[in-house]
Parts: structure tokens; C-alpha cells; sequence
């Protein structure tokens, strides 16, 4: 814990960190969850975030759309009478959006969504309609968000004809071994290959256009509150972007 609770100091310089344990099943960031000595229950957990600059080569690109959605969707939010919780991004004791360790590991701490939880599987027609109605409510409050304010974070992330080209191209290179799951996967997409470049044609068209998107939209990535069961809130936030 020393070390992860070292880093943790960094956004709480004025209180004690009290525990930091790992947080959440996300397959790309490392998630810890931060408590601190405060006499403000609202505040005294916060999330903390070593992010994967493996696959987020310009960290920094992610925490300026951070800044420039959260606060978008807040203020609609509020002036609308919206019941929503949008993650706050916490400061560094130096003023940054981020710290980066002696190692080069690259560290955001965002607020901590209380009262609520997230399920990795929908429970019922009722949660399902939740989910939907999350994805639906931050897709308004994010819409009349100038994409130029958005950085693309994940290049090539959900252009279906791209990965198309990939996976043609790693078959004719290494071929398969054949057997029935991935002859069935493969006739899958064989069958629907002309779908492929139906988005990215009408883009070039003219006849859709680039707005602001989540991007990772899964069910666990819904907060459910406890005590209204209600949507409150979309987490992993890291490709929203054009």
C-alpha cells in the first residue's frame, strides 16, 4: 500500500490518506479506491487511476477532454434539472490534472460516485431500461459539444473497416487452424462483410457527421444508485471523443 498510498498524497495533500485497495475489473487501467481522513462524508473517497499509456499514448489528450466534457454535461446538467452525477476530476497538488511518478507511471485521481454501484450483467427489464436511459441522458448532455474541443484519444477506435483490413491481412499472413467455434466466427463476418463501411460511407458522403460519443457504453460502466435504483451516472470515460 505505501506506494500506491505516496501517490494517493499527491491529490490529498491536506488530509491523511487513510487506505488505498484496488477497485473495479477494468481491463486497461489500474483502479484503486482512495479513502481520507475528512469529516465530509461526500469526500472522503476518491478514485485513483495509474492510466495504460500502452494503449493511451497521449495521456494528457484524455485529461483535456475530461475537463472539457465533465464540465459541459455539469452545467447542462444543472441548468436542465437533470438528476446526474458526472466524475469530477480532482487536482494535483502542483494545479495539474495528473501526476506522473518517478517511474513515468501516469496517475489522475477523479471523484468518487457515492451511494451508487455498477453490475457486470443486467439484472432485470428494469436495470435495462436504466442502462438505457443513462446512455441516452449523457448522449444529450454531451450533443451540442463542439467535437473540436475533443482530442481523439483511440485512434481508429470503432472504424469497423479498419479492423476488417486487419483481420483479413492476419489470416493471409498466418492462415487459421480450423475448427468449429472460429469457422463459425469467421463465416459470421463473411456474411455481413458489405455492413463493414455502411457508417464510414455515409461520413464521407456527408449524410452522418462526427459528434461526441462515450465510446465504451457496457453495462458496468452504468452507476446504478442504491436507494432509487436509478441510472445516475457513466464512469470510464477515457474514450469520449469524436
Amino acid at each position: 500500500m505505501h506506494h500506491y498510498s505516496s501517490i494517493a498524497e499527491h491529490f490529498a495533500p491536506c488530509t491523511r490518506v487513510v487506505d488505498v485497495h484496488e477497485f473495479g475489473n477494468g481491463n486497461i487501467n489500474d483502479t484503486y479506491l482512495v479513502s481520507i481522513d475528512t469529516d465530509l462524508p461526500e469526500e472522503n473517497q476518491f478514485v485513483l487511476q495509474r492510466i495504460n499509456t500502452q494503449v493511451f499514448k497521449q495521456p494528457r489528450l484524455i485529461m483535456q477532454n475530461m475537463r472539457a466534457f465533465t464540465e459541459h454535461v455539469r452545467r447542462r446538467a444543472r441548468e436542465e434539472g437533470h438528476c446526474w452525477e458526472m466524475p469530477r476530476v480532482l487536482p494535483a497538488s502542483d494545479g495539474e490534472d495528473f501526476h506522473i511518478d518517478p517511474d513515468g507511471g501516469f496517475w489522475r485521481a477523479i471523484s468518487y460516485v457515492h451511494g451508487a454501484r455498477s453490475f457486470d450483467t443486467i439484472g432485470d427489464l428494469d436495470h435495462a431500461r436504466e442502462v438505457g436511459h443513462a446512455l441516452g441522458t449523457f448522449q444529450y448532455l454531451i450533443n451540442d459539444l463542439p467535437i473540436q474541443k475533443l482530442s481523439d484519444t483511440l485512434e481508429g477506435f470503432h472504424i469497423t473497416p479498419r479492423y476488417l483490413r486487419q483481420l483479413d491481412q492476419a489470416l493471409s499472413q498466418n492462415g487459421h487452424r480450423s475448427n468449429a467455434e472460429l469457422n463459425y466466427c469467421l463465416d459470421f463476418v463473411e456474411h455481413r462483410r458489405e455492413f463493414a463501411h455502411v457508417l464510414e460511407r455515409a461520413r464521407e458522403q456527408g449524410r452522418l457527421s462526427l459528434r461526441p460519443v462515450h465510446g465504451d457504453p457496457k453495462v458496468n460502466n452504468v452507476m446504478i444508485e442504491d436507494s432509487t435504483v436509478r441510472a445516475t451516472s457513466l464512469v470510464d470515460m477515457d474514450t469520449v471523443k469524436p
